[in-house]
């Protein structure tokens, strides 16, 4: 059994993160979901985006480290979207860090600072046509990881829905997803 610390999106902790989180839980593993809004969402990605500029991008990834001092296991840390960016900064700063799991998302390592650390397995899973995640610059990031990172991988999927991994979203996208599951529960497996 692995702890899953997984961090939600610009549109909170949805129902489709829930389910998400309760599909690796039914596999076997422990997962903590911090609210990164305080009980917030939003109906649509440019709004929650909004939001998290309110809030403020620093602060959101000081939320995520916060949620994560009262965790003793080891874990893996995993984000979708916005919350890769709290997943991937605690992946390659704290010692506990087992493995990352990045959905639609992925940052170039130098920018929060540090190299990727040696041994630290991760995937990182977007569709092939998002926008955001092509045009971000996300996908030259997991591109880099790939190339310079031994244990990194990168999975692309068919379509441009952004967040397809959220059964509560339009964008959702069934089949995709379970290809992302089955992926990620063959990862958590690999943890020791």
């Amino acid at each position: 059994m692995t702890h899953v610390v997984l961090f939600h999106h610009a549109q909170g902790l949805t129902a489709g993160v829930r389910a998400f989180a309760a599909r690796l839980e039914a596999a076997g593993h422990r997962v903590s979901l911090p609210d990164l809004y305080e009980g917030k969402t939003f109906d649509s990605l440019e709004a929650g985006i909004e939001n998290a500029s309110r809030i403020g991008f620093s602060t959101i990834v000081e939320r995520g480290r916060e949620a994560a001092e009262n965790i003793e296991d080891d874990v893996v840390y995993a984000g979708f979207s916005l919350g890769a960016m709290p997943a991937q900064m605690l992946a390659q700063s704290m010692p506990d860090a087992q493995g990352a799991l990045l959905f639609h998302a992925c940052i170039t390592p130098s920018d929060l600072g540090s190299s990727w650390p040696v041994g630290v397995p991760v995937q990182v899973h977007g569709a092939e046509d998002d926008e955001l995640f092509v045009e971000e610059g996300d996908l030259d990031a997991a591109r880099e990881l790939v190339e310079t990172v031994d244990t990194a991988e990168l999975f692309l999927y068919p379509g441009d829905g952004h967040l397809f991994t959220d059964s509560s979203l339009p964008e959702y996208d069934a089949d995709a997803t379970a290809l992302v599951e089955e992926r990620v529960l063959a990862f958590l497996a690999s943890i020791p």
